[in-house]
């Protein structure tokens, strides 16, 4: 452990180094022992502040170590030692490079002490994952990457304003606690709601994910958004909008996932849809709520990067996620399908799978401040991401039929990935102390008593029921060759639409313009022409001695006027 030094830069210089590596074991090893040694290293450090100094009149805290920035790091760490795992087949110096320092600008961002610092992580993370995006070198993830680029950066452009405002009013760019109706808080509010996927500002989410590499969506799952909801958590705790702001981001994307036909698109609409559970507890803002938050934010990371997993490695070896191009795949992948049901349970929060012991944490905390509104929006919504998450995605994927591909399992160090991932989720839901013991607040709280554990398995074994139910009836929406729109609409087909009117009006209104200015101009040269032309009245030559008359009456009546 070396005092004072941020776990982050040994991810960002070590992805720097990793092509000077010779490919093969050499390289794999160096860039596994990247997180692990980051994780060493933050584990030993006792919380506090680090490595400040002044800048134009500014502090810059660029390692602050405490309760909530702990819970964070060691879950991007960990995610990032999982992504580099199940990348190590690959042979593609621009993943590497980018699967490395993505998740290092990440680590950065939860534990910048001061807005600064913070800001230019932000920004390096946005810039140095959509390469992941690029990195499939098709024309489809060549353009939704130039949207993702651009949002993100959009939200950047937004800290910044807001950081400058806040900085010109109150002297300090601390990152704590901040008012929302303090100068500068609306807009860093804006930014940071925009990179967790607010509702209408969520889009570039289910843009931009699916179409990443098999290797690239796993690692965009685990850090951007949950960048978000560390800051929504460290600085807008208790800000009673955000309460709304999570209902609605939990409970609209079960109904696009449910009609969904990309099986990564579907875990792209469940992740705003946990998204959601976790503002709302930041909204709620008691120690419990932001414990849940917190906790489910770790968990969400691991079961949601299994999931991806499970749904890459069937990328990888049939070329397509379309639930209506797959099914029977247990039997040529058994192992994987086994592993996603695994992730399927724990997104579901099946007792002795991890969101059973987080999730409850911020159910509980709605209960007891009396969010009852929120409360039942959200248990229905824990019923909707069962329906698409717990049984679409392994249902649709590996059994609801034969579609007579037959290919190989995955790849060893993918069920490796997976397999540690599994694992992961079920340590944390049979022994939730474990994660209990590291979160920012001390927790009492039992997940398993009676009165949970029966009202869970209720919950799931109707959900189940309706599912069988709209399946075997034919209500349930069949899994169909189409592109589902959502409020990208509005800048796919709206705003495109909208630009080439006002474009054609305004080419009109300026081609109407010039042809009125020109015909003026002609009608003034032909008015001059006939006074000053070859034969207008102007350009006559008059005689020499009328000239010369003019000459001297002129001359008279000037010396008239001078001795006058």
């Amino acid at each position: 452990m070396i005092e004072g030094l941020n776990p982050a830069w040994l991810l960002i210089c070590g992805a720097l180094l990793t092509p000077l590596l010779p490919r093969g074991i050499v390289r794999n090893g160096f860039m596994l022992a990247l997180p692990v040694l980051g994780l060493i290293q933050l584990w030993g450090l006792p919380h506090g502040q680090y490595a400040q100094f002044e800048l134009f009149n500014m502090t810059l805290i660029t390692l602050r170590v405490d309760s909530l920035s702990f819970i964070f790091a060691v879950a991007f760490l960990i995610a990032a030692a999982l992504a580099v795992v199940y990348a190590w087949h690959l042979d593609d110096d621009l993943q590497q490079v980018a699967g490395l320092f993505y998740p290092g600008a990440a680590l950065g961002v939860v534990l910048a002490g001061d807005l600064m610092t913070l800001f230019i992580f932000w920004e390096l993370a946005a810039i140095s994952s959509v390469f992941l995006i690029w990195a499939r070198r098709t024309e489809r993830a060549y353009r939704a990457g130039l949207r993702y680029l651009l949002i993100q950066v959009g939200s950047g452009v937004l800290l910044l304003a807001g950081v400058i405002v806040h900085f010109r009013a109150s002297g300090s760019i601390t990152f704590e606690h901040l008012d929302l109706g303090s100068p500068g808080a609306p807009l860093i509010f804006l930014a940071f709601g925009i990179k967790a996927a607010f509702p209408l500002l969520h889009n570039w989410l289910q843009d931009a994910y699916p179409e990443a590499t098999v290797t690239g969506t796993v690692v965009l799952s685990a850090f951007t958004t949950k960048m978000a909801i560390y800051a929504l958590a460290r600085g807008f705790a208790g800000v009673e909008i955000l309460i709304t702001i999570g209902v609605v981001m939990a409970m609209f994307p079960i109904f696009f996932a449910v009609i969904e036909n990309d099986l990564r698109r579907v875990l792209a609409y469940s992740m705003n849809n946990q998204l959601g559970f976790m503002v709302v507890g930041i909204g709620i803002g008691t120690p419990l709520a932001l414990d849940g938050a917190a906790a489910h934010a770790f968990a969400d990371i691991l079961f949601k990067a299994l999931l991806f997993m499970s749904m890459g490695a069937v990328l990888l070896r049939t070329g397509t996620v379309k639930g209506s191009e797959l099914g029977g795949l247990y039997k040529s992948m058994p192992l994987t399908a086994g592993l996603c049901m695994v992730g399927a349970a724990s997104i579901s929060a099946f007792p002795l799978f991890s969101a059973f012991a987080t999730k409850s944490l911020i159910l509980d905390a709605a209960a007891r401040e009396g969010h009852w509104v929120a409360f039942l929006f959200l248990l229905f919504a824990s019923a909707g991401v069962f329906h698409h998450a717990g049984i679409k995605i392994p249902y649709f994927a590996f059994f609801a039929h034969d579609s007579g591909i037959r290919c190989p399992e995955a790849p060893r160090n993918m069920l490796i990935a997976m397999g540690i991932a599994a694992v992961l989720c079920i340590g944390i839901g049979v022994f939730p102390e474990a994660l209990y013991a590291i979160l920012p607040y001390s927790v009492d709280f039992d997940p398993y008593t009676t009165t949970h554990v029966i009202t869970q398995l209720q919950l799931l074994a109707w959900s189940a029921l309706a599912f069988s139910v709209l399946v075997r009836s034919g209500i349930y929406p069949p899994e169909l060759r189409s592109v589902n729109l959502d409020f990208d609409w509005a800048y796919r087909k709206l705003l495109p639409a909208v630009a080439v009117r006002v474009w054609d009006g305004l080419d009109r209104a300026w081609t109407c313009l010039t042809d009125t200015v020109e015909r003026q101009v002609k009608a003034v040269i032909q008015f001059l022409s006939l006074h000053h032309g070859l034969h207008g009245q102007l350009a006559v030559t008059w005689p020499t001695g009328s000239m010369v008359l003019w000459a001297v009456l002129l001359l008279g009546a000037c010396l008239v006027f001078y001795y006058v």
